[in-house]
């Protein structure tokens, strides 16, 4: 983590620098180029205030030659001034402005005035085009000026030094800041492999490391009731072996030690409790085949209300037993659904004959309808008891049992009912949820994909 804190310092002080470093060229350049200017704007002026001082004291240009190389006013670095008088006829230069020539009427437009008593005596063209560079450091005559820029050099360089050093500083900080979280979930991370499964993360942010925070906290709240169900599972595994193992066992020493004789209502009881092994073993087979994606369908197209009147059929005679009225709602013209009919058997059953249990009167209607074009919903309803709003989060877990006892009672009820049936619909690339108000009843709802003609 240090490395990571260390890199973003480094990434900020570095953004700094090259910041600093460009603010610092760019003032530079910008104020040399700005006092070039004005030197030269300001030498300018100076040459014209001579250039006219000396018509004024000769009436003519001549001999301005030996004035401005004996006592020049401005030095011109290699550029030539061209001095022409009132008609534009060179008095003074070189190259293509030679003397008795005529300065070119673009050029003497560039050329400044020379005036004497508001007449102009000439025109003094130094503003030929290039870039104005003026060495004034060891020039006497500079002096001044140089010492200007230097001190302006000097703060420019201590603003980047103090900019740098304020980039470290608030760098380090706010690298130690956006790297305390991680640090944090680093630290609870480690506690949380370790075993300890209270570990939570205060959520600083609503940024991605606020929602990696958040998603942490979630993990670990998951992982703690997946850790918990399963020691539930595992317990609930064993009471529901045990009790069948034990009354076996007490018959089987009853009948070795010759305390009991063999009867065919003891063999029964034996081999019901067999049975219930048995299914047991089956029900957990089945789970974890579902859990691997191994769960073998035998799909064929089925009438929905086939299946519905198919368990009705099976628990109608407990229902009549019970006082339940159990019916069927399912209109004809209904699509095919292509699902298992032994699976979905074994799931209406089951959420029958749960309804059934917490039903002592009233009435259970298994019904069907479609959804749009691409699916088909079937419920279970009943009337009986309903279940707690704690306990509907929970219907589907493995060996959970909404009654408190939390026993088999007859024998048929192992808890893992609902959990298959929530397989089964998945692997038939449905979905199950159930709604129930205590009370007052228990809704079961199924979706499933409706066959299509392709």
């Amino acid at each position: 983590m240090r490395s990571l804190t260390l890199k973003l310092t480094l990434a900020f002080l570095l953004v700094g620098l090259i910041g600093s470093l460009l603010v610092a060229l760019a003032v530079g350049l910008r104020t040399r180029s700005e006092f070039d200017v004005f030197l030269s704007t300001r030498d300018r002026t100076t040459l014209l205030n001579a250039l006219s001082a000396y018509y004024q004291a000769n009436d003519s240009w001549l001999g301005v030659d030996a004035m401005l190389e004996q006592t020049p006013p401005l030095d011109f670095y290699g550029r030539t001034l061209v001095l022409t008088d009132a008609t534009g006829t060179v008095v003074r230069g070189r190259g293509p402005y030679r003397p008795g020539r005529s300065l070119p009427a673009s050029a003497l437009a560039r050329a400044d005035p020379v005036r004497v008593d508001g007449a102009v005596v000439g025109y003094a063209l130094i503003d030929v085009p290039g870039p104005v560079i003026i060495p004034i450091r060891g020039d006497p005559r500079w002096a001044a000026e140089a010492a200007l820029l230097e001190r302006l050099t000097t703060a420019t360089a201590i603003s980047a030094g103090i900019a740098i050093i304020a980039a470290l500083i608030v760098g380090t900080l706010l690298a130690r800041t956006l790297t305390r979280p991680i640090r944090e979930l680093t630290l609870a991370t480690r506690a949380l492999a370790s075993g300890r499964l209270d570990q939570r993360v205060t959520v600083r942010s609503h940024d991605e490391i606020g929602e990696l925070a958040r998603a942490f906290n979630q993990m670990s709240a998951d992982l703690g009731r997946a850790i918990q169900a399963r020691r539930q599972m595992t317990a609930d595994l064993a009471h529901d072996l045990r009790t069948p193992l034990s009354i076996l066992r007490g018959y089987t020493e009853g009948l070795q030690e010759a305390r009991i004789t063999g009867t065919p209502a003891i063999y029964r009881i034996m081999h019901g409790e067999v049975e219930h092994l048995q299914r047991l073993i089956d029900d957990l087979r089945l789970l974890s085949l579902a859990d691997a994606g191994a769960l073998s369908l035998n799909r064929r197209a089925v009438d929905p209300r086939a299946l519905l009147e198919r368990a009705a059929l099976a628990h109608v005679v407990q229902a009549e037993q019970q006082g339940v009225t159990l019916r069927v709602e399912a209109p004809e013209s209904l699509p095919s659904v292509p699902v298992d009919t032994d699976r979905m058997a074994q799931v209406l059953n089951n959420l029958v004959a749960n309804a059934l249990r917490f039903t002592k009167q009233g009435e259970i209607v298994l019904a069907a309808a479609a959804e749009g074009t691409q699916h088909l919903v079937l419920q279970v309803r009943d009337t009986g008891t309903g279940i707690a709003p704690e306990d509907l989060p929970l219907v589907f877990d493995r060996f959970y049992r909404v009654d408190p006892a939390r026993t088999r009672g007859d024998g048929s009820n192992s808890g893992l009912g609902l959990a298959i049936a929530k397989a089964i619909i998945e692997a038939h690339g449905g979905s199950i949820r159930v709604d129930s108000t205590l009370g007052a009843g228990t809704t079961f709802t199924m979706v499933l994909p409706v066959m299509h003609s392709n």
